[in-house]
């Protein structure tokens, strides 16, 4: 009864919870939080932590912090690699939404990856349960993705969808208002930008951090090739002489260093493709794939993709927000709600 009188007193919150970004949707509000995964914490001489910043503001401390402050990702490849810090920074989120640090206690539904483990989901929901939840709801990221997109989910009609994330990517096939293929890997785009790390270190023997690799990604990252190349030029530091230089990069290196990974999604997909129900594929056939996520604005990964598995491939209106939005409706709608999402 006291949780139900709180309830009265709250709004109930979606929080897509990714590796590399948390959005929060306030319900009836629409998006308040769109925030990297990033808590930078602060050691007091006696060894107590103490929150610093959170999100961007941490994201900036990454690789320039002292010895006190450490800039942590507590989410790794889709789940919680630091329980202690996603308390926290779900806890502060749910603060933010709320602008107030007392007396409230939503209803959350929180999206996450298909691949979860009994553990994991356990780890996700007592996180936001002890920042101040009244019941936590989980859903699939797939389902939340096909959702966000606009997908006719409800229809016995099939439709593929393609959520490249930061820590994983998750591939669903929908029918019915249920999951009846899906598949997740823990190759997205942290692992993108890693190749792309190490590719530099190899071919030009330039250190350079993640976040550098990142932005060339998104600067001039490319999976097909261009009419016309992309240059650009990556500052770092020389590991064989140790001294600061500068080299030009083109999109036809990044193209070579994210190979790999992206070869990966590619055999994820063939690989739920061929397991499909035959009057499912006919659907498939006919609906295409649809990209979601970040991943889906590497430029030119509908096509790569498309030329892989001979099928149209389409990158969903606002791939960056499809999860999110899709989480959000969920939690607007009760009836999808108890039909997509699950308490345990």
């Amino acid at each position: 009864m006291f949780k139900n009188i709180l309830g009265a007193f709250s709004s109930d919150l979606a929080i897509d919870l990714g590796t590399a970004n948390t959005l929060v949707l306030v319900k009836g509000q629409g998006i308040s939080i769109n925030e990297p995964s990033v808590v930078a914490i602060q050691y007091d001489k006696h060894g107590q932590e103490h929150i610093l910043a959170v999100g961007q503001e941490a994201k900036d401390m990454v690789g320039k912090t002292p010895g006190n402050i450490k800039a942590i990702r507590p989410m790794k490849d889709g789940v919680i690699a630091d329980f202690h810090v996603t308390e926290m920074m779900i806890r502060y989120f749910i603060e933010k939404a709320h602008k107030r640090k007392s007396f409230f206690s939503p209803r959350i539904i929180i999206c996450v990856p298909y691949g979860l483990t009994q553990v994991e989901r356990k780890a996700v929901k007592e996180s936001a349960m002890n920042a101040g939840a009244r019941y936590v709801y989980l859903i699939e990221e797939p389902m939340a993705a096909a959702i966000g997109a606009g997908l006719p989910i409800r229809e016995p009609n099939g439709n593929l969808v393609v959520d490249i994330g930061g820590g994983t990517t998750e591939i669903g096939v929908i029918s019915l208002g249920g999951l009846v293929l899906s598949k997740s890997i823990r190759v997205a785009g942290d692992k993108i930008d890693a190749s792309i790390t190490d590719y530099i270190k190899k071919r030009f023997n330039l250190l350079v951090g993640d976040r550098v690799s990142e932005e060339l990604k998104i600067k001039i990252g490319t999976a097909s090739q261009l009419p016309e190349e992309l240059r650009t030029i990556v500052k770092g530091r020389d590991q064989v002489e140790g001294m600061l230089t500068s080299v030009e990069i083109s999109s036809e290196d990044i193209r070579e260093a994210i190979k790999e990974p992206l070869k990966e999604i590619g055999e994820a997909l063939k690989s739920v493709l061929e397991k499909m129900p035959p009057d499912l594929a006919g659907d498939i056939v006919e609906n295409g794939i649809v990209l979601t996520g970040g991943g889906a604005l590497i430029r030119g990964l509908d096509k790569y993709l498309s030329d892989l598995v001979k099928l149209p491939v389409y990158v969903a209106e606002d791939p960056l927000l499809a999860v999110a939005k899709g989480t959000g409706r969920a939690l607007d709608e009760i009836d999808l709600l108890q039909q997509t999402a699950f308490e345990d």
